[in-house]
């Protein structure tokens, strides 16, 4: 294997975990409410399989800038997911993925989360 071959499999390799760390980074200075949301719909965004890691970077970055966006206009989470979060996360994965199977209990799981994200907001 050339150094060339070399350095693009540790490219890609490197590359996803580098936009992770940074996506996490962004999630991790929301305020509370909204950060919650965020890794609410993320769990629930992981049994949705990106068409390739690109995609799937992209998807998460955009979610970040979904929820980043909404604290600087003072949006509140139930204006960002509305009423049903499942059909939100469904929705916005679409643009992102072939799909996947979520199990009923991780459909519940979300709309409970948001339920408290948004109640940890003042926002409910």
């Amino acid at each position: 294997m050339s150094d060339v071959e070399k350095s693009g499999i540790i490219a890609r390799v490197i590359g996803p975990k580098k936009r992770w760390r940074a996506y996490k980074a962004r999630v991790k200075e929301l305020p509370g409410g909204h950060r919650t949301a965020v890794e609410a719909i993320e769990r629930h965004l992981m049994h949705f399989v990106p068409v390739d890691a690109d995609s799937n970077a992209s998807m998460f970055e955009d979610l970040a800038d979904l929820f980043e966006q909404a604290v600087a206009d003072g949006t509140p989470i139930r204006d960002i997911v509305g009423e049903d979060p499942v059909e939100f996360a469904e929705t916005f994965a679409q643009n992102y993925s072939e799909g996947g199977y979520v199990p009923a209990r991780a459909r519940k799981r979300l709309t409970d989360d948001i339920e408290h994200a948004a109640a940890e907001d003042g926002t409910v």
